[in-house]
């Protein structure tokens, strides 16, 4: 499929500004810049809260996004992407507010540690620490600890996944359902779609190396599960995955490889590609229409497994073959 006719407008319009690569950027700058600029208008969510979570190495900066309700509601875990080195609590507030709304759910959103200042693992440890702060705190929130949920987008989506293997090995929590938008599945840059959309299309091949680069304290560290969720071994007794990836983004292989992996291992996977789409797209409703009908997708799918129904795979035949034993493309049958 070709770009999508917006994607392609506001590609264009990126190129004539001249921005340089993110790679290219002192981090300080990079992290300056608003990552949630061609999201829509933000929604008005009952109440939203800033708070602070003790943790191990420190206080955990969360947003708290709540619904009106009089009863305890699922709650989800949301970690914002930005390669691990940039991005923040307000890049994903928009998305947030419309998730809160779109479920009538709570959204816990996490400030995490960021590289290169903090390396592997300290954002897996701040992702799992909020998640087991909010198992044990629910009822404080107007949660139910029965119903708890992770998500993220990107490097985002990857410490979602990563909490999935961590809370499974530890025991707790207990997670209802993972939620993975354009997930870093594997520290590695040879899938077929790293080599189709290495550059040209927002997220580029070199600046996921740079990411890699500043995250891990040492190459080896790459290959274990926790950075690496595609190369876990067993993905067995893993919360069902909702799993999003867009046709032009150089990380669509390894979601899909991971979805693969995850229906091979017996979790239930619904998985849709968005054909036209680039890396980062569910965060731009303002610009895409299919960022909308996606978040729509996403809603309608997280509300239904949130508040109970187990009729909720809709995309269960999932015909993908993962090649190799890591999983460094797909073929689709």
């Amino acid at each position: 499929m070709p770009l999508d006719p917006q994607v392609q407008t506001v590609l264009e319009h990126l190129k004539q500004q001249g921005i340089p690569p993110l790679h290219t950027l002192d981090i300080d700058i990079a992290r300056t810049i608003n990552l949630s600029a061609l999201a829509a208008q933000p929604d008005h969510v009952w109440k939203v809260d800033n708070l602070t979570i003790p943790s191990d190495s420190g206080q955990i900066p969360i947003r708290v996004y709540t619904p009106q309700s009089e009863t305890l509601l699922p709650v989800m875990v949301y970690y914002h992407g930005g390669g691990w080195v940039v991005g923040n609590l307000d890049a994903v507030d928009v998305l947030c507010r419309q998730l809160a709304n779109g479920t009538n759910s709570i959204i816990v959103s996490v400030d995490y540690r960021l590289a290169p200042e903090h390396k592997f693992p300290a954002a897996i440890e701040d992702a799992y620490a909020a998640a087991d702060w909010v198992a044990r705190h629910a009822h404080s929130l107007g949660a139910d600890s029965q119903r708890i949920a992770v998500g993220g987008d990107s490097a985002g989506a990857n410490l979602a996944a990563a909490v999935t293997l961590m809370a499974r090995d530890k025991g707790t929590p207990a997670l209802h359902i993972q939620f993975l938008v354009n997930p870093v599945m594997q520290y590695s840059f040879h899938t077929d779609s790293y080599q189709q959309h290495a550059e040209g299309y927002g997220l580029t091949a070199e600046t996921m190396r740079w990411f890699w680069k500043q995250y891990l304290a040492n190459e080896q560290d790459g290959y274990t599960a926790y950075a690496s969720p595609l190369l876990a071994d067993d993905l067995s007794g893993l919360p069902p995955a909702l799993i999003f990836t867009a046709e032009f983004d150089p990380l669509r292989d390894e979601g899909e490889a991971y979805a693969a992996k995850l229906q091979a291992a017996g979790v239930p996977v619904e998985w849709k590609r968005y054909e036209g789409m680039i890396h980062g797209f569910l965060l731009q409703t303002g610009a895409y229409d299919q960022a909308n009908r996606a978040l729509q997708h996403a809603n309608s799918v997280l509300s239904n497994v949130m508040h109970g129904s187990a009729d909720w795979l809709t995309n269960s035949d999932i015909h993908i073959q993962v090649k190799g034993k890591i999983g460094l493309g797909i073929d689709r049958w």
